[in-house]
């Protein structure tokens, strides 16, 4: 995009004027490179979102911001269900609660280096990945419903889990008014195979070393040191959520008008909050979030097996588990007032500054860490929420976003040509699918360093730690 169409309005801030229908501005954090390397469709589709009926304050787009289904990806909108409020699947996205999840081990690099090999092989063998990856766990009818009901704390009832994670997950581990009986029978038959599966696509488990901190006081409470090793997972809810984002999002299309909605995309179809249509996709998504933490403690419980063949009594803690693709109900200060508003955030983070009363107790005093990953090559980072972030609606960036397309990355790198470049690096990369890795080569993305940065200067998050990848698991 061309930095000249906006306002600035600060070193990392943003500004299009409401125009035409737009009820208010959209607001882009990003410095001018990555401004100009963001498509032009994702203008487009913030100054889009700016015209849905009820939303407050801005559209906001993250500095990953790429184009995405209606929503830009790295988009964080505001609706007001007292103003004729909507909510919109294509602004929660098709993979429902998709969130990292990172492990805390006692381990050193050194310890790792020796059974790098080992420990590489036996994660791939025993947690399944890529598309249409099935697990060891069945679900029937009645345990379907309780996991989307219970979510992680499901999962740990089951075994599959542990209860002391449940406070450092986002939501206490299980989202509140959630209904399974709005989630149709193909959802969930697309599902009863696939808990504690990773699937494709830019999901991954990885085994990184904590390579850098920036913030001695927060790192030290997440548990965080030099040298030290950490288990990052990314994944959703899999079959299920992509099948309740394009059940709503075809029914919204089809009576969006009837509701007096007028779409400037199809791909933005929504329904009023306060509609029949708008209370059962809300209950369906809060299943489909629910889905996405039990699958992701599932996947911790399978790492914490694996970590304990090789390393007896090691017990991988976890840090935080934290999701994107989401709309919540929250209470947000707005022109001095404080409103209950449904938070879109698609391709973006909670970002919960110290103090905040939401935040986990563990995280009080330094704020909500924010899990943002890389791509293979690239380094991670841990961020901890600002309390300045509240003027995004307590948001920040999830990761490095896409800087050209799928199609785009296979003509430019094969899969066997990424895989052995990192390896020539010391990073072990394991996957089912050769094309999936060049369709997910570093290259393909933004410079992670340069979003964080921006996140850290828009006060939307601040710097912890950097991680370098030491063996990545990839769909």
């Amino acid at each position: 995009m061309d930095p000249a169409s906006f306002t600035r309005i600060g070193p990392v801030i943003w500004r299009i004027e409401p125009t035409g229908a737009m009820r208010v501005p959209v607001i882009i954090f990003a410095d001018e490179e990555l401004i100009r390397g963001m498509d032009e469709r994702v203008g487009e589709q913030a100054r889009n979102v700016a015209t849905l009926p009820g939303i407050v304050s801005a559209s906001f787009a993250m500095p990953d911001a790429h184009w995405g289904y209606g929503f830009p990806i790295g988009g964080v909108a505001a609706f007001d269900p007292e103003e004729g409020g909507v909510v919109s699947a294509g602004g929660v996205g098709f993979d429902i609660s998709c969130g990292v999840r990172t492990m805390l081990a006692s381990l050193s690099v050194k310890d790792i280096l020796p059974v790098q090999e080992a420990l590489a092989d036996s994660l791939f063998r025993q947690i399944p990945v890529g598309i249409g990856s099935r697990g060891k766990i069945t679900l029937d009818d009645a345990g379907m419903d309780a996991m989307l009901l219970g979510g992680a704390r499901w999962a740990a009832e089951q075994g599959w889990g542990e209860e002391r994670d449940l406070e450092r997950i986002e939501e206490g581990g299980c989202m509140d008014c959630a209904r399974p009986d709005f989630v149709s029978d193909r959802a969930k038959d697309r599902q009863r195979r696939e808990m504690g599966t990773l699937g494709s696509g830019n999901h991954y488990l990885e085994v990184q070393a904590v390579a850098q901190i920036f913030d001695e006081k927060a790192a030290a409470a997440y548990g965080l040191r030099p040298d030290g090793v950490v288990v990052t997972i990314h994944c959703g809810s899999r079959g299920l959520g992509h099948q309740i984002g394009s059940e709503f999002l075809k029914e919204m299309a089809s009576t969006a008008s009837q509701a007096g909605i007028i779409l400037p995309d199809r791909e933005l179809a929504c329904a009023p909050i306060k509609s029949e249509l708008g209370e059962r996709y809300l209950g369906a998504m809060r299943a489909g979030i629910n889905c996405a933490l039990a699958n992701r403690e599932i996947l911790g419980h399978f790492s914490r097996r694996v970590f304990a063949e090789y390393f007896p009594g090691e017990s991988l803690e976890l840090l935080f588990d934290v999701s994107h693709n989401t709309c919540k109900l929250e209470t947000h200060e707005v022109d001095g007032k404080r409103r209950e508003l449904f938070v879109h955030r698609k391709g973006a983070t909670r970002s919960l500054g110290a103090g905040n009363p939401s935040l986990p107790r563990v995280f009080h005093a330094v704020g909500q860490p924010v899990l943002i990953g890389g791509s293979m090559g690239t380094s991670s980072y841990v961020l901890a929420g600002e309390p300045t972030s509240e003027e995004a609606f307590s948001s920040a960036c999830h990761g490095a976003g896409r800087a050209m397309s799928r199609h785009a990355a296979l003509k430019q790198w094969s899969g066997r040509q990424i895989v052995d470049e990192l390896a020539a690096r010391g990073i072990l990369v394991r996957s089912p699918s050769s094309r999936g890795v060049a369709e997910e080569a570093p290259g393909a993305y933004k410079d992670v360093e340069a979003v964080v940065l921006a996140a850290e200067q828009a006060g939307l998050a601040r710097r912890v730690a950097r991680m370098r990848p030491l063996i990545c698991i990839k769909g």
